[in-house]
């Protein structure tokens, strides 16, 4: 019902959102929820629950997660509050900051890396941490009202 009163909890560990094979999606994407990509995808994506890169999936980002599973090609830095895997067919090219890093055999990663238990707090691009979206929306709303509504 729309202008329902209710709040929807949203459930982090499901995928709310998929970016299709035959999808090029380019700009920054923010997600409460789970996010998997099978296209590809040019911008920064900040999600507070799990991101999964198919295996034919061309990304090109700066990844903020929980969790990364990387079956494809990444070019980026990725930050996550736990744990990011490479597959076998999995490329990572890029700097990661992590809390846990697992790479299988065949799985190319070139780069540098730091472990640790606050890793998404490191980035020193401004922020790096995972962010709500609601909230970030809220203040947007009202720092344009505060603006003039420009």
């Amino acid at each position: 019902m729309i202008g329902s009163s209710k709040l929807k909890r949203i459930d982090t560990k499901s995928t709310d959102t998929l970016i299709g094979a035959s999808t090029i999606c380019e700009g920054k994407i923010m997600s409460e929820a789970s996010l998997r990509i099978e296209g590809q995808m040019n911008g920064d994506i900040e999600c507070a629950g799990d991101i999964t890169i198919g295996e034919n999936a061309v990304v090109q980002s700066n990844i903020h997660a929980r969790d990364v599973i990387v079956a494809g090609k990444v070019k980026g830095n990725v930050y996550t509050k736990g744990k990011l895997i490479v597959t076998s067919s999995g490329v990572l090219i890029g700097n990661i900051d992590v809390r846990s890093f697992i790479i299988e055999e065949g799985g190319i990663f070139q780069g540098s890396s730091a472990m640790n238990a606050a890793a998404v707090q490191n980035d020193k691009s401004g922020g790096g941490k995972v962010i709500d979206a609601k909230a970030h929306k809220q203040q947007k709303s009202e720092q344009q009202a505060a603006s003039g509504g420009n």
